[in-house]
């Protein structure tokens, strides 16, 4: 697809419901007791898949756009699927599901689609093991046979908000207290919506403790936008010249704001507007206007915070006077694609100065940018940071896969053209 350029971006805008939040409404609400309203649900295929799951599990779930109707079995209620689950291109459905499936009273195969099948699930079935799950193979196809679990007291080596929420999902099922210890925090949408259902669920500074529940309640999920979504927007507004967008509803969790640190450390003008709880989570409006940007260092416990963002941080970086280094990040390489290679490989094709490290990269900004033929690996994330770096070009540019935005932004491209009007 050619990528069309825009001479400047301005405008209001909403992005789709926070990932994120969405999938762990599906999933949570099937688990509880009663009907689990959620509005502003993400229509992407990753969420899509989560919904799909559920249903050939016996869950009723009603989807009019936006608006998705949950009307759960109970804690115990999942039934056998007569089919192997299909999770996509989700890893956050595959991971997930391992903690709750672990524990039912049935056996359950899990895969998806060849990059799911190509990443890692080890991180997630070697804790639930400890627990006494039985999970054949450490990439998918996954093999599942539900049994008893026990609690653990478990350290994460890195911080992986889907990790920990497989090993709490497991504990609400699991005899005794399952503890999660982190070293660095990691988002924490589980732990809210858990504690809003009634488990039995305490948070101590980097410390998460999960008891056996006998039920869960239902609620109403108002889910903001997402802030992963946003970010290419936020990056938009900084860079590109006579321009400013706000984007409104987005959710400011502190566990996710990691990309607005950033960009304030690098001299981005953004101002954060009409801070409001929603559901638990806080929610503002963002607004970024043009920036004279400069280069910085992203490291250590911000990382796991803005861990979706690198890519396009990576896009800020290029245009940035100095250097700029990423490191701590070596998550990146077991996401829909090794996104430190892929983000090098293609900002060498149009004369960015990068450098890849074992767990980032360095980017000496302020260089000359030509256009180029872009690839997306499939990866919804650099398809979007492409688009974005394609604005600062000499040049035409094209990527391949466009449709993969669909992922995570189904109209993605309608949105960003709208504001060069």
């Amino acid at each position: 697809m050619d990528i069309k350029k825009i001479k400047f971006a301005r405008g209001i805008l909403t992005v789709p419901g926070d990932k994120s939040i969405s999938h762990r409404a599906v999933m949570l609400g099937s688990l509880a007791s009663g009907t689990t309203e959620i509005t502003g649900f993400l229509q992407g295929a990753d969420c899509l898949s989560t919904i799909d799951c559920f249903r050939n599990m016996g869950i009723n779930i009603d989807v009019n756009g936006e608006n998705v109707t949950v009307r759960g079995n109970g804690l115990y209620g999942l039934k056998k699927p007569e089919m192997t689950l299909y999770t996509g291109n989700s890893g956050t459905t595959t991971r997930l599901l391992c903690g709750i499936l672990s524990a039912q009273p049935f056996d359950t195969e899990i895969t998806g689609d060849a990059s799911i099948c190509k990443r890692p699930m080890g991180r997630v079935t070697k804790p639930l093991s400890l627990m006494g799950a039985r999970i054949d193979n450490e990439y998918c196809p996954l093999y599942i046979h539900g049994t008893q679990l026990h609690g653990i007291d478990y350290k994460m080596p890195v911080a992986s908000a889907q990790v920990k929420t497989a090993i709490l999902l497991a504990g609400l099922y699991a005899d005794g207290e399952t503890i999660v210890r982190e070293t660095e925090k990691s988002r924490d949408h589980t732990e809210l919506m858990l504690g809003a259902m009634g488990a039995d669920i305490s948070v101590n500074g980097l410390d998460v403790t999960v008891r056996k529940t006998d039920s869960l309640s239902s609620v109403k999920a108002d889910v903001p936008g997402d802030i992963s979504s946003a970010a290419f927007f936020m990056v938009l507004g900084a860079v590109m010249p006579n321009s400013e967008i706000t984007i409104r509803n987005v959710g400011i969790n502190p566990t996710r704001t990691g990309i607005i640190d950033v960009l304030r450390d690098m001299g981005a003008d953004l101002s954060i507007e009409n801070v409001r709880i929603s559901a638990g989570e806080s929610v503002a409006d963002i607004t970024v206007k043009s920036s004279a940007l400069r280069g910085a260092t992203v490291e250590g416990a911000i990382i796991p915070r803005l861990i979706d963002e690198l890519p396009v941080i990576a896009v800020a970086a290029a245009v940035a006077d100095g250097e700029t280094v990423i490191k701590d990040a070596a998550e990146l390489k077991v996401k829909e694609t090794n996104r430190i290679r892929a983000v090098v490989d293609e900002f060498k094709k149009c004369g960015i100065d990068i450098t890849e490290t074992d767990d980032g990269m360095i980017i000496r900004g302020g260089k000359a940018i030509r256009g180029a033929d872009f690839k997306t690996y499939g990866d919804h994330r650099m398809a979007m940071s492409l688009t974005v770096l394609a604005q600062l070009a000499d040049g035409g540019s094209t990527i391949d896969d466009a449709e993969c935005v669909n992922i995570s932004y189904p109209g993605f491209f309608e949105n960003f053209y709208s504001l060069g009007k």
